[in-house]
Protein backbone atom coordinates (compact mmCIF):
# COMPACT_ATOMS: atom_id res chain seq x y z
CA UNK A 1 0.00 0.00 0.00
CA UNK A 2 1.31 3.44 -1.39
CA UNK A 3 0.65 6.61 1.04
CA UNK A 4 2.07 9.33 -0.43
CA UNK A 5 0.27 9.54 -3.62
CA UNK A 6 -2.05 12.77 -3.99
CA UNK A 7 -5.03 11.25 -4.62
CA UNK A 8 -4.84 9.16 -1.80
CA UNK A 9 -3.62 5.27 -1.02
CA UNK A 10 -2.86 3.43 -4.25
CA UNK A 11 -3.13 -0.47 -4.07
CA UNK A 12 -0.05 -2.57 -5.68
CA UNK A 13 -0.89 -5.23 -7.68
CA UNK A 14 1.33 -8.09 -8.55
CA UNK A 15 1.42 -8.55 -12.04
CA UNK A 16 1.17 -12.48 -12.07
CA UNK A 17 -2.12 -14.02 -14.10
CA UNK A 18 -5.24 -15.18 -12.47
CA UNK A 19 -5.58 -18.33 -13.82
CA UNK A 20 -8.11 -21.83 -12.56
CA UNK A 21 -7.30 -24.83 -13.05
CA UNK A 22 -10.14 -26.23 -15.91
CA UNK A 23 -10.63 -29.98 -17.01
CA UNK A 24 -7.57 -31.17 -15.38
CA UNK A 25 -5.60 -28.47 -17.96
CA UNK A 26 -3.89 -25.72 -16.23
CA UNK A 27 -2.67 -22.46 -17.19
CA UNK A 28 -5.90 -21.81 -18.90
CA UNK A 29 -8.39 -19.20 -17.07
CA UNK A 30 -11.62 -20.78 -15.79
CA UNK A 31 -14.62 -20.66 -18.09
CA UNK A 32 -16.62 -17.68 -16.28
CA UNK A 33 -13.72 -15.32 -16.22
CA UNK A 34 -14.51 -14.62 -19.89
CA UNK A 35 -10.62 -14.13 -20.94
CA UNK A 36 -8.81 -11.39 -21.39
CA UNK A 37 -11.43 -10.20 -24.36
CA UNK A 38 -12.56 -6.23 -24.94
CA UNK A 39 -16.54 -6.59 -25.03
CA UNK A 40 -18.46 -3.62 -25.83
CA UNK A 41 -21.76 -2.79 -23.90
CA UNK A 42 -24.48 -0.56 -25.77
CA UNK A 43 -28.02 1.07 -24.25
CA UNK A 44 -30.85 0.39 -25.30
CA UNK A 45 -32.68 3.00 -23.68
CA UNK A 46 -30.68 6.45 -22.20
CA UNK A 47 -30.88 6.35 -18.13
CA UNK A 48 -31.36 2.38 -18.21
CA UNK A 49 -29.15 0.42 -15.55
CA UNK A 50 -29.71 -2.84 -17.77
CA UNK A 51 -25.92 -2.61 -19.14
CA UNK A 52 -24.50 -1.56 -15.59
CA UNK A 53 -26.87 -4.50 -14.46
CA UNK A 54 -25.82 -7.56 -16.81
CA UNK A 55 -21.92 -6.56 -16.84
CA UNK A 56 -21.76 -6.69 -12.99
CA UNK A 57 -23.83 -10.20 -13.43
CA UNK A 58 -20.71 -11.23 -15.91
CA UNK A 59 -18.09 -10.31 -13.41
CA UNK A 60 -15.45 -13.12 -12.66
CA UNK A 61 -15.35 -14.02 -8.98
CA UNK A 62 -11.44 -13.44 -9.10
CA UNK A 63 -9.26 -12.88 -6.39
CA UNK A 64 -8.31 -9.24 -7.43
CA UNK A 65 -10.19 -6.10 -7.43
CA UNK A 66 -12.31 -5.02 -10.44
CA UNK A 67 -11.27 -1.40 -11.20
CA UNK A 68 -14.30 0.64 -12.94
CA UNK A 69 -13.63 3.91 -14.20
CA UNK A 70 -16.53 6.69 -15.24
CA UNK A 71 -16.31 9.79 -17.22
CA UNK A 72 -18.22 12.69 -15.72
CA UNK A 73 -21.40 12.34 -18.56
CA UNK A 74 -21.49 8.92 -18.00
CA UNK A 75 -21.71 9.64 -14.17
CA UNK A 76 -25.11 12.06 -15.01
CA UNK A 77 -26.31 9.75 -17.12
CA UNK A 78 -25.77 6.31 -15.08
CA UNK A 79 -25.45 7.22 -11.30
CA UNK A 80 -23.06 5.78 -9.37
CA UNK A 81 -22.36 1.81 -8.52
CA UNK A 82 -24.28 1.62 -5.01
CA UNK A 83 -22.00 -0.54 -3.00
CA UNK A 84 -24.89 -2.97 -1.06
CA UNK A 85 -26.49 -3.82 -4.21
CA UNK A 86 -23.71 -5.72 -5.64
CA UNK A 87 -24.51 -9.46 -4.02
CA UNK A 88 -28.02 -8.78 -5.56
CA UNK A 89 -26.28 -9.25 -8.94
CA UNK A 90 -23.48 -12.17 -7.59
CA UNK A 91 -20.73 -10.08 -7.36
CA UNK A 92 -18.96 -10.54 -4.11
CA UNK A 93 -15.67 -9.08 -4.80
CA UNK A 94 -13.83 -5.74 -4.64
CA UNK A 95 -14.41 -2.81 -6.77
CA UNK A 96 -11.86 -0.21 -7.35
CA UNK A 97 -13.84 2.82 -8.63
CA UNK A 98 -11.87 5.52 -10.27
CA UNK A 99 -14.01 9.17 -11.34
CA UNK A 100 -12.85 10.92 -14.16
CA UNK A 101 -13.71 14.45 -16.45
CA UNK A 102 -12.80 13.14 -19.83
CA UNK A 103 -13.48 9.97 -22.16
CA UNK A 104 -9.07 10.30 -22.48
CA UNK A 105 -8.49 9.17 -18.80
CA UNK A 106 -11.24 6.72 -19.22
CA UNK A 107 -9.31 4.95 -21.70
CA UNK A 108 -5.77 5.15 -20.00
CA UNK A 109 -6.90 4.15 -16.85
CA UNK A 110 -9.04 1.23 -18.83
CA UNK A 111 -5.29 0.12 -20.45
CA UNK A 112 -3.40 0.57 -17.61
CA UNK A 113 -5.66 -1.50 -15.81
CA UNK A 114 -5.80 -4.11 -18.92
CA UNK A 115 -2.13 -4.52 -18.62
CA UNK A 116 -2.04 -5.38 -14.76
CA UNK A 117 -2.82 -9.30 -14.25
CA UNK A 118 -3.80 -8.42 -11.04
CA UNK A 119 -7.19 -7.68 -11.72
CA UNK A 120 -10.06 -9.63 -11.86
CA UNK A 121 -11.97 -7.40 -15.01
CA UNK A 122 -11.81 -3.66 -16.22
CA UNK A 123 -15.01 -1.76 -17.12
CA UNK A 124 -15.16 1.43 -18.39
CA UNK A 125 -17.81 3.87 -19.12
CA UNK A 126 -18.14 6.37 -21.61
CA UNK A 127 -20.80 8.67 -22.91
CA UNK A 128 -21.20 9.55 -26.27
CA UNK A 129 -18.76 9.23 -29.46
CA UNK A 130 -16.15 11.38 -28.37
CA UNK A 131 -13.33 11.64 -30.71
CA UNK A 132 -10.65 10.06 -29.29
CA UNK A 133 -12.51 6.79 -28.71
CA UNK A 134 -12.22 6.15 -32.32
CA UNK A 135 -10.80 2.67 -33.77
CA UNK A 136 -7.56 2.76 -32.80
CA UNK A 137 -8.03 3.32 -29.30
CA UNK A 138 -10.73 0.01 -29.22
CA UNK A 139 -8.11 -1.78 -31.05
CA UNK A 140 -5.27 -0.99 -28.62
CA UNK A 141 -7.20 -1.60 -25.73
CA UNK A 142 -8.57 -5.07 -27.06
CA UNK A 143 -4.63 -6.02 -27.85
CA UNK A 144 -4.00 -5.19 -24.18
CA UNK A 145 -6.77 -7.01 -22.87
CA UNK A 146 -5.82 -9.90 -24.54
CA UNK A 147 -2.11 -9.30 -23.83
CA UNK A 148 -2.94 -9.94 -20.14
CA UNK A 149 -5.98 -11.77 -19.96
CA UNK A 150 -7.81 -9.63 -18.04
CA UNK A 151 -11.68 -9.20 -19.05
CA UNK A 152 -12.24 -5.88 -20.43
CA UNK A 153 -15.86 -4.32 -20.69
CA UNK A 154 -16.53 -0.63 -22.46
CA UNK A 155 -20.51 0.76 -21.32
CA UNK A 156 -21.20 2.90 -24.15
CA UNK A 157 -24.01 5.76 -23.46
CA UNK A 158 -25.49 7.32 -25.78
CA UNK A 159 -23.88 6.16 -28.79
CA UNK A 160 -24.51 6.61 -32.29
CA UNK A 161 -23.35 3.72 -33.76
CA UNK A 162 -19.28 4.10 -33.89
CA UNK A 163 -16.78 1.58 -35.15
CA UNK A 164 -15.02 -1.16 -32.44
CA UNK A 165 -12.47 -3.32 -32.06
CA UNK A 166 -14.52 -5.25 -29.69
CA UNK A 167 -14.45 -8.82 -30.12
CA UNK A 168 -18.29 -8.67 -28.96
CA UNK A 169 -20.84 -5.97 -29.09
CA UNK A 170 -24.30 -6.19 -27.02
CA UNK A 171 -27.25 -4.03 -27.17
CA UNK A 172 -28.92 -4.47 -23.54
CA UNK A 173 -32.14 -3.15 -22.55
CA UNK A 174 -34.49 -3.70 -19.20
CA UNK A 175 -37.61 -5.97 -19.34
CA UNK A 176 -40.12 -6.13 -16.87
CA UNK A 177 -39.06 -8.51 -14.35
CA UNK A 178 -39.86 -11.49 -12.82
CA UNK A 179 -42.58 -11.75 -9.53
CA UNK A 180 -40.85 -11.88 -6.61
CA UNK A 181 -41.38 -16.21 -4.78
CA UNK A 182 -42.25 -14.37 -1.05
CA UNK A 183 -43.98 -11.31 -2.73
CA UNK A 184 -46.41 -11.13 -5.43
CA UNK A 185 -46.59 -7.30 -4.99
CA UNK A 186 -42.67 -7.15 -4.93
CA UNK A 187 -40.55 -7.24 -8.32
CA UNK A 188 -38.48 -10.17 -8.83
CA UNK A 189 -35.19 -10.80 -10.25
CA UNK A 190 -34.25 -8.49 -13.49
CA UNK A 191 -34.46 -9.64 -16.51
CA UNK A 192 -32.64 -7.78 -20.05
CA UNK A 193 -33.30 -8.04 -23.81
CA UNK A 194 -29.70 -9.15 -24.59
CA UNK A 195 -28.66 -8.79 -28.33
CA UNK A 196 -25.27 -9.90 -29.38
CA UNK A 197 -25.21 -7.49 -32.69
CA UNK A 198 -21.34 -7.99 -33.73
CA UNK A 199 -19.34 -10.72 -33.08
CA UNK A 200 -16.05 -12.76 -34.02
CA UNK A 201 -16.14 -16.24 -34.11
CA UNK A 202 -19.80 -16.40 -32.93
CA UNK A 203 -23.15 -15.65 -34.49
CA UNK A 204 -25.24 -12.85 -33.56
CA UNK A 205 -28.53 -13.45 -31.87
CA UNK A 206 -31.23 -11.49 -29.31
CA UNK A 207 -31.83 -13.34 -26.01
CA UNK A 208 -34.01 -12.70 -22.98
CA UNK A 209 -31.83 -12.96 -20.20
CA UNK A 210 -32.99 -13.94 -16.75
CA UNK A 211 -30.20 -13.35 -13.56
CA UNK A 212 -30.61 -16.11 -10.72
CA UNK A 213 -29.23 -14.48 -7.82
CA UNK A 214 -29.34 -17.56 -5.62
CA UNK A 215 -26.97 -19.35 -8.38
CA UNK A 216 -24.36 -21.68 -6.55
CA UNK A 217 -22.19 -21.48 -9.08
CA UNK A 218 -21.04 -18.36 -10.59
CA UNK A 219 -22.00 -19.88 -14.36
CA UNK A 220 -25.42 -20.38 -13.70
CA UNK A 221 -26.41 -16.33 -12.44
CA UNK A 222 -27.61 -16.40 -16.04
CA UNK A 223 -29.92 -18.06 -18.13
CA UNK A 224 -29.90 -16.98 -21.62
CA UNK A 225 -33.06 -17.82 -23.53
CA UNK A 226 -33.82 -17.97 -27.31
CA UNK A 227 -36.69 -15.22 -27.66
CA UNK A 228 -39.85 -16.12 -30.12
CA UNK A 229 -38.96 -16.48 -33.75
CA UNK A 230 -35.14 -16.29 -32.99
CA UNK A 231 -34.73 -19.86 -33.93
CA UNK A 232 -34.17 -23.25 -32.29
CA UNK A 233 -33.01 -23.69 -28.54
CA UNK A 234 -30.43 -26.54 -30.27
CA UNK A 235 -29.00 -24.02 -32.67
CA UNK A 236 -28.45 -21.53 -30.01
CA UNK A 237 -26.44 -23.80 -27.65
CA UNK A 238 -23.13 -23.90 -29.04
CA UNK A 239 -23.38 -20.03 -29.46
CA UNK A 240 -24.71 -18.54 -25.86
CA UNK A 241 -22.80 -21.72 -23.84
CA UNK A 242 -19.94 -19.91 -22.97
CA UNK A 243 -21.96 -16.38 -22.69
CA UNK A 244 -23.63 -17.84 -19.35
CA UNK A 245 -20.06 -18.25 -18.35
CA UNK A 246 -18.71 -15.04 -18.91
Amino acid sequence: MVDDSPLGQVIALNQKHLVRKVDGAEGLPAPHLGGGVLRDVVLEQPFDGAAVGFVLACLPDGKGPVLWVQDRSSRLENGRLYGPSLPEFGFGGTILRVEVSHARDVLWAMEEGAACGGLSAVVGEVHGAPPVLDFTATRRLALRAERSDVPVWLIRSGDPGSLSAARERWRIGSRRSGSDPYDPQASGAPVWKAELFRARGRSPGSWEVHHDRSALDPADRLRFLSRSGDGSLAADHDATADIARG
